[in-house]
């Protein structure tokens, strides 16, 4: 009997030990989703709301999301549906959702909707919604109640937790083989309407004043207040951040909405080990705080949030407005790994992740409303998904090592500048349609968007994967020449009109630039760009080649390909890896 129990204890812990884990752990510098140690990027799409709400749908949604070339699905799972009753569960979905998965070959990131979901609490099951005093609501300054659950009530946040744990408890007894990469707390958090609520126990905690764990922990946006004898003050809110205004009313409900999320959060470490993230709604066209999802995971109020929930590993964009670059870099700092949960589906998707992962190494990168883009396998993003998923090695021998840097174009930014230290490189990248040979470049159409992983892997030699891009690399104190050459080399128009420039069947340089959009550059350009005479030392291009991800040859690019010398260059028709060797000459 004692050999059997010593057995099953020893067949039990061998069995932990062989379990494989999904951690978020650096890779060389960089914060990296990891399954059993093994790197890997989520090359994603997340679903509409309502898509994992039957078998059959789930089904459907994710044999179509395989055929997109994607390796992870964002899913839903909905409170409403798990428990129906009090206190009586219902898996059935959560499990079609691993069944399919494993199925298809994808993984997992699990969202939560459960007292939230874009500010209101629609997926609240029904004895919840009807019992508003057990359940109280968020009210108006004019004590207009709201379907918004109470953050402050703890039977909220009990029933809420309950069903929350309650689901992850069930997967980690039948998610053995780690489909779920990680799970999202809520879905964009925030206050609509009001900055902040103002019901009876909002208005109670407010004037309670800051909490000291708050100001012991982050900058004082009024420096007057600042000093060791600030965390021994009862200061207010409107102190602390310049009220009355919406602005204060905001960092008091970024408070307790991250306080309600970090208790959620800390209980789910304790049984379901996954990184956990939660998502914004923007912040944008120039809105204040109550005019869009206020108070949420946004970037201006991240040391709020990092210091309510400690267990929340990372803060995650929605992106749907334009200015895609802008939003991200906000998004990519030091102590917050970008990842992109939702962004406005599109083709310009695989140009988009280029950026993110080139210039950010971002975790992931997912579409939203994946289930309602094409899956043809010649639609661009079905193609750029299937090149992510083949360049997936490259970036990861890259990544946390300061070797990549990343762009994207589109109609509103067309050209950016690097440097590229230690070569004492001046890198200009354009949209490809800022040649003006190809006929879309004029035609009125609409640009498609470029992007591309920029990697220096060697003194003055680079790797380029993207789409829609040119690349010139010139000396530091190189001055561009102004004059227009056309596609030959030549110069476009000359000094003195011939009979053959000036037939009204040719169309002059002018008339073409003059439909070009105004260039902006989007990345700071170093001093000592424009110094008032050539310099004696200039870069050519001592090679191209298009390489596999294996650095195997499939053609030496030059002459018209690479415009006699003067840049490199991919077409928006394709998805292409560029082998760059370059030389100083005088």
């Amino acid at each position: 009997m004692r050999k059997s129990i010593i057995c099953t204890i020893l067949l039990t812990a061998i069995s932990l030990l062989c379990r494989s884990e999904v951690t978020l752990q650096p890779l060389g510098k960089t914060p990296t989703l990891h399954i059993d140690g093994k790197p890997m990027l989520i090359i994603g799409g997340e679903l509409g709301n309502s898509c994992a709400s039957s078998e059959s749908d789930i089904a459907d949604t994710f044999a179509k999301c395989k055929r997109m070339n994607l390796n992870t699905v964002l899913v839903p799972t909905y409170w409403d549906l798990i428990e129906p009753e009090e206190g009586k569960f219902d898996f059935t979905l959560p499990d079609a959702i691993l069944r399919e998965a494993k199925a298809n070959g994808l993984k997992v990131v699990l969202l939560w909707f459960g007292a939230w979901k874009n500010s209101m609490s629609c997926y609240a099951p029904e004895w919840v919604k009807k019992d508003w005093k057990r359940f109280p609501r968020a009210k108006t300054s004019a004590g207009k109640p709201l379907e918004i659950l109470s953050t402050f009530d703890e039977n909220v946040f009990r029933a809420d937790s309950t069903a929350f744990i309650n689901l992850l408890t069930h997967l980690d007894h039948v998610d053995k083989d780690n489909t779920v990469l990680m799970v999202q707390v809520e879905n964009e958090i925030g206050m609509l309407e009001d900055a902040r609520d103002h019901s009876e126990q909002a208005n109670a905690a407010f004037n309670a004043g800051v909490p000291k764990e708050l100001i012991q922990h982050i900058p004082l946006p009024n420096m007057a207040l600042s000093g060791n004898s600030s965390a021994e003050k009862n200061l207010t809110w409107n102190e602390v951040f310049g009220g009355p205004s919406p602005e204060a009313d905001e960092a008091f409900m970024a408070w307790h909405y991250g306080r309600y999320v970090g208790r959620l959060a800390e209980a789910a470490r304790k049984v379901f080990n996954r990184p956990l993230y939660v998502n914004a709604a923007m912040n944008s066209r120039g809105r204040r705080p109550g005019e869009y999802p206020s108070a949420g995971p946004l970037a201006h109020l991240k040391d709020i949030w990092k210091t309510a929930a400690p267990d929340v590993d990372l803060l995650a964009p929605d992106i749907y407005d334009s200015g895609f670059t802008g939003w991200a870099d906000r998004y990519a700092m030091p102590d917050n790994p970008l990842f992109i949960p939702e962004i406005r589906r599109s083709d310009d998707n695989p140009a988009q992740a280029l950026y993110a992962f080139g210039e950010h190494e971002a975790i992931g990168f997912s579409p939203f409303s994946i289930e309602n883009g094409s899956d043809d396998p010649d639609s661009r993003s079905v193609k750029g998904f299937a090149k992510l998923r083949e360049w997936e090695p490259l970036l990861m021998q890259w990544r946390g090592k300061d070797m990549t840097r990343g762009v994207y174009f589109d109609m509103d930014s067309i050209c950016t500048t690097l440097t590229m230290d230690p070569d004492s490189l001046r890198l200009t990248a354009s949209h490809f349609f800022t040649l003006p040979w190809d006929p879309r470049a004029t035609d009125g159409s609409r640009w498609q968007a470029g992007g591309a992983v920029i990697a220096r892997i060697a003194p003055m030699e680079y790797i380029i994967a993207g789409t829609g891009v040119v690349i010139k690399f010139e000396s530091y104190d190189e001055i561009e020449d102004s004059r227009t050459l056309g596609e030959d080399g030549f110069l476009a128009t000359g000094t003195t009109p011939t009979a053959e420039s000036s037939t009204p069947n040719s169309p002059t340089t002018s008339s073409i630039t003059n439909l070009q959009p105004t260039f902006s550059v989007s990345q700071p350009i170093s001093k000592g760009f424009c110094n008032s005479s050539h310099s004696t030392e200039r870069i050519g291009i001592l090679s191209c080649d298009e390489i596999d991800t294996q650095m195997r040859r499939i053609r030496r690019l030059s002459g018209d390909e690479t415009h006699q010398g003067r840049h490199v260059r991919i077409s928006p028709d394709d998805f292409t890896i560029l082998h760059v060797k370059l030389y100083r000459y005088r």
